[in-house]
């Protein structure tokens, strides 16, 4: 059981739409931090990308002037590890995915198997820009003879600086297609992430604020674990497609921002109350 780890709020920040676009920081982004950082406020920066390890998202976010240190984010890979240890799915993992995916993977003491023979305990996928026919059918193969398959996160596509791209929820996709095994899915909207999430932090769901810019993945995450959630105007969802992403998603957040020197001042607020 989280106990009480004796602060009002503690705040589980997304990172891509909400924090920066690609290689470009949002407006404001760094000062928020800082303000963050000098009010005690506790915080975890949580993301649905698999690519990066703790350590290149903390380089990355440092290069964009805004503080970071690894242990303050926790990735749809480690939630993934830490799933699959948690579950005793198995040690033998074929993963579909980038660097900070294999990582993760392999700090749980699991071992990485390329091969389609019966050894395969679980198919691990996230997103992989390597993906190609060759993975489809060793995944494909592995689950058809009763690999447990398991998600990092269901995002379809995602942003980049020249645009949407293919996501891993795209690549899953295809895999679910043809061997009909529909995966766990780890990261947000799924509340498996936010309940590790508030374990890392100490942090209990009342207490916890989960900001983003995507209403189904990060603001659905955060209703899903009973979290006080604010959507911020900056990424997927914005003003003019509002409406709409409300009806699609047949919720709305508890309080909307419409850009960061916005979210900065509601989120003092709420740390003084």
């Amino acid at each position: 059981m989280i106990k009480n780890f004796g602060k009002k709020i503690g705040l589980f920040i997304d990172l891509d739409g909400t924090v920066y676009h690609g290689a470009r920081m949002i407006p404001y982004a760094d000062q928020w931090i800082r303000n963050v950082r000098s009010e005690g406020i506790p915080f975890l920066f949580v993301t649905n990308n698999s690519s990066r390890t703790p350590v290149a998202v903390a380089q990355h976010l440092i290069g964009m002037g805004i503080e970071a240190l690894p242990d303050e984010v926790y990735t749809s890979a480690q939630a993934a590890a830490q799933y699959v240890n948690e579950q005793q799915l198995g040690k033998d993992i074929f993963c579909i995915g980038e660097i900070g995916l294999r990582v993760a993977l392999q700090e749980k003491g699991l071992s990485l198997s390329d091969c389609m023979d019966d050894s395969v305990d679980v198919v691990v996928q996230g997103i992989d820009r390597e993906f190609n026919y060759l993975k489809l059918e060793k995944a494909v193969t592995a689950l058809l003879k009763g690999a447990s398959f398991i998600q990092t996160n269901p995002d379809l596509l995602l942003p980049s600086d020249h645009g949407l791209i293919p996501g891993a929820g795209t690549l899953g996709a295809s895999i679910q297609a043809g061997s009909r095994v529909k995966p766990v899915v780890i990261g947000k909207p799924s509340p498996i992430i936010m309940e590790y999430a508030l374990a890392k932090l100490g942090c209990l769901p009342e207490q916890a604020i989960v900001i983003g810019d995507n209403m189904f993945t990060d603001i659905g995450a955060g209703r899903a674990a009973g979290c006080h959630t604010v959507l911020v105007l900056t990424g997927v969802t914005t003003s003019a497609n509002y409406d709409e992403q409300v009806q699609l998603a047949g919720f709305e957040p508890d309080h909307v921002c419409k850009d960061i020197e916005e979210l900065s001042a509601y989120i003092s607020l709420k740390n003084r109350l």
